[in-house]
């Protein structure tokens, strides 16, 4: 799959926004990545779902950064044929009380996905999340990198990250 049919994708979706937006970590941005538009379009999700089966090995596990991993990992799994676990950002204060969801044995390979990459602090969190779970996590696939630092956060945590399009990428013929 190109880049530009998932720019393509990302677009029809209307998720790519320009304005004055404030991000998670407290900056702003001219443009935003509205991963609830493309998380819910199920021709985006599709187009995105492929995109990360192309890049999965059928024993690969997958992870889920919740909220926004979540629909990604479980389109994935359909797409891929594998399974996948929920990394939480907080445990529940009831029930099991997991801060993995799902199946992971001792030593499982897991691939991360996420849905926007700024800081990469989401995913580097869910990344020390797994390991502690008793994962081993060397990558991580993402929807946009905004190339904003997070690359080099999460390769300071060990872990490859690729991501389908960067924010160069998307803005590229930004008129």
């Amino acid at each position: 799959m190109t880049n530009q049919a998932l720019i393509d994708a990302l677009r029809e979706a209307e998720a790519v926004q320009f304005g004055e937006f404030e991000l998670s970590h407290g900056g702003t941005s001219e443009y935003y990545v509205d991963k609830y538009l493309f998380e819910t379009d199920p021709d985006c999700l599709e187009t995105i779902a492929e995109a990360f089966a192309e890049r999965v090995d059928a024993d690969d596990k997958l992870g889920g950064v919740a909220l926004g991993g979540v629909p990604l990992a479980a389109a994935t799994s359909v797409a891929a044929g594998v399974p996948y676990v929920i990394a939480r950002k907080q445990r529940k204060e009831y029930g099991t009380g997991n801060l993995i969801e799902g199946r992971l044995a001792e030593g499982e390979e897991v691939v991360v996905l996420e849905d926007i990459v700024t800081t990469g602090t989401s995913l580097v969190d869910a990344i020390e999340a797994l390991r502690e779970a008793g994962a081993t996590v060397n990558r991580a696939l993402v929807v946009v990198d905004r190339e904003e630092g997070g690359r080099e956060n999460v390769e300071d945590a060990g872990v490859e990250m690729e991501s389908l399009v960067t924010a160069s990428e998307l803005l590229a013929d930004r008129n």
